[in-house]
């Protein structure tokens, strides 16, 4: 018997075979270049790819460094993605342990009284029986693959799970890093609002004694007021922005945030490293999200053919060995001895159920290629805006900055002006909000670009290692 068992343990071992449908990855659904790069910068490799790239290295300031090294411990999202990679590690050594029998042992005891008429010697007797055994209970040979597929469609889960771990790690670096350059360009539109008032009252102060003494009209002294009131209002909106955007990063954070760690001005920022995009067919393959949906698609592969062993002779084997006796004492003794060899074979001749169950793996299989194919057409496109959007950021810069500078002079000049009694006080009013809207421009523009650069880094599948 032990060397039947052992043969049938070898067939189901090396004799399986699988039914799956072979696995080829299909074709990405998306051109070869990314849209509006020139040619040449689109044959470009980056140095090293940003899902290469840690985000210890990308980042370079390092207060923002230690905010996302306190998310990534304390984010309870990113927690539970964690949780989840190992819950689905868990399910899959379930599944897999499907190909070894499990071995059980077990006793049992039982008294019977028989009646006079239903014994041989027509006197009541009553018999105990005492039992010990160690064996497999009903356990699947796998001859055609079928819980091999379910193990494979099970691992495939798996690492779709630990792909999706990687991406929400990736998004909650690049929502940090988001929160944290919103919150310092706020603190810093805060602070200039702040020397925008402080200006505008001395200036306003400056009006009123010339006003006193007849050397301004009072519609001067009027219009001065607005520009002082409305940097008033400015700073009470900022400051609940800053309010704001330091709750939303606490939230991020998973926990308060020092605040020797929480920034002063977005200039005061360091920038991140810069990356060449590379091209979409090895970008887009290093991305979680499509990394993960291809795991699903090669699920619905393996779950096919587990669908497809169902139509064929289903062979199951029950087996004990152990001892049997009348008495306790007598368990072990020599001629004791009991064994049971069980195999049992279903053929499968007519279910309904088989079919529809083969037609949902069919199915789920065109779904997951959909979902394969959508992912990689959301990727990239999320490149290509960020990369039309990072093609005029510089330009913007640069000329946010000529504007300022222009209205810095401009302003001068005009307070010169209205100083000397040339120009009315109409004509600085203006030089002043020309000048404070540029500068509230410039700082727009500023973080529009670093945030670029944050989820360009993100789109490419940066953030993910460690």
């Amino acid at each position: 018997m032990c060397r039947t068992f052992l043969l049938l343990l070898t067939v189901a071992f090396l004799g399986g075979c699988s039914l799956a449908p072979t696995y080829t990855r299909p074709e990405a659904p998306v051109p070869a270049a990314w849209p509006g790069v020139a040619s040449g910068q689109q044959a470009d490799r980056p140095t090293e790819a940003a899902a290469d790239v840690a985000w210890k290295d990308f980042f370079v300031d390092e207060k923002l460094r230690q905010v996302i090294g306190l998310a990534l411990s304390n984010n309870r999202d990113l927690r539970a993605a964690s949780l989840n990679v190992e819950r689905t590690q868990a399910l899959y050594r379930i599944q897999r342990a499907e190909l070894l029998p499990a071995v059980n042992a077990g006793g049992t005891f039982s008294k019977e009284r028989v009646p006079g008429i239903l014994s041989q010697s027509g006197q009541p007797k009553t018999t105990e029986l005492y039992n010990v055994s160690v064996g497999v209970s009903a356990w699947e040979i796998d001859l055609f693959g079928r819980i091999r597929n379910l193990g494979d469609a099970a691992l495939e889960q798996y690492f779709a799970v630990e792909q999706a771990r990687a991406g929400a790690q990736i998004s909650l670096v690049a929502a940090v890093a988001g929160a944290y350059l919103a919150l310092a360009a706020d603190r810093e539109n805060l602070e200039l609002a702040r020397s925008t008032l402080e200006t505008q009252q001395e200036t306003y102060e400056m009006i009123r004694r010339r006003t006193e003494v007849g050397a301004s009209s009072d519609l001067d002294l009027r219009q001065a007021q607005t520009r002082v009131e409305a940097a008033r209002a400015d700073i009470a909106r900022y400051t609940g922005q800053v309010a704001l955007d330091e709750n939303a990063l606490t939230l991020l954070v998973g926990s308060p945030v020092p605040r020797e760690l929480l920034p002063d001005a977005l200039s005061d920022v360091a920038e991140p490293r810069d990356f060449t995009p590379g091209l979409p067919s090895e970008v887009l393959q290093r991305r979680p999200d499509i990394v993960a949906a291809e795991h699903q698609l090669k699920a619905a592969h393996a779950n096919i053919g587990a669908a497809r062993a169902a139509f064929f002779p289903r062979i199951t084997l029950t087996t004990s060995i152990g001892t049997t006796s009348d008495q306790l004492s007598g368990l072990f003794t020599s001629g004791s001895e009991t064994w049971s060899f069980v195999p049992r074979i279903v053929v499968p001749i007519f279910d309904a159920r088989t079919w529809a169950a083969y037609d949902v793996t069919k199915v789920d299989r065109e779904i997951a290629l959909a979902q394969y194919e959508k992912a990689i057409q959301t990727g990239f496109r999320e490149v290509a805006d960020t990369l039309a959007q990072r093609a005029t950021l510089g330009d913007q810069l640069r000329a946010q900055q000529s504007l300022v500078e222009a209205s810095e002079v401009s302003y001068r000049l005009s307070d010169a002006r209205y100083t000397r009694g040339i120009d009315s006080y109409l004509r600085v009013l203006d030089a002043q909000r020309s000048l404070y809207g540029a500068q509230q421009g410039l700082i727009a523009v500023r973080l529009a670009r670093l945030a670029n650069l944050v989820t360009l880094y993100k789109v490419l599948g940066g953030g993910g290692a460690f």
